[in-house]
């Protein structure tokens, strides 16, 4: 399964998911005792940062939390990532807007909010932290710690259905 992270210019909430869900994967191949074939990957709408690494607060934050997102770099989606990936999962309703709009129609399916996974949460959207203070950034952990664990069940039983 591949899975693509989806925000405006992956520096923020989209290098942060991919880091946090690959930590969280690690724990569960440990938990569970079986590999997963599981690739993660973040782009952006716009190409503001691409080749950069994530904001420098975002590293941070999610660096007190055992996440390291260092060896990523912001990227813009490409028209082949509608049909390399299985899931792409925005992380707010204006970027899977962009795409939608840009995604061939066969693959739509594919397009989902990151946050459908969080279960029973108060929040459909990972708000930008960009222009925010530093309380945005951790706020923007809780949520993608929250819809993580949804998604990584998620995997885990379409891991075991198509095993059957």
């Amino acid at each position: 399964m591949k899975i693509l992270f989806v925000c405006m210019g992956n520096i923020c909430r989209s290098p942060t998911a991919e880091g946090v869900v690959r930590a969280r994967l690690l724990e569960a191949v440990r938990k569970h005792g079986s590999e997963m074939d599981i690739e993660l990957d973040s782009a952006g709408t716009h190409s503001y940062h691409v080749g950069h690494q994530p904001d420098r607060r975002a590293m941070e934050a999610a660096s007190r939390r055992g996440v390291d997102l260092s060896p990523i770099r912001a990227r813009l989606v490409e028209e082949r990532d509608f049909s390399e990936f299985d899931l792409i999962l925005a992380m707010d309703r204006d970027n899977l807007i962009h795409l939608e709009e840009a995604c061939p129609p066969e693959y739509r399916d594919r397009l989902k909010l990151y946050m459908e996974f969080a279960g029973n949460s108060a929040f459909d959207e990972v708000p930008d932290p960009y222009y925010g203070g530093l309380n945005g950034f951790e706020r923007v952990l809780d949520l993608v710690e929250e819809a993580a664990d949804g998604l990584i069940r998620h995997v885990l039983r379409q891991k075991q259905s198509s095993a059957a």
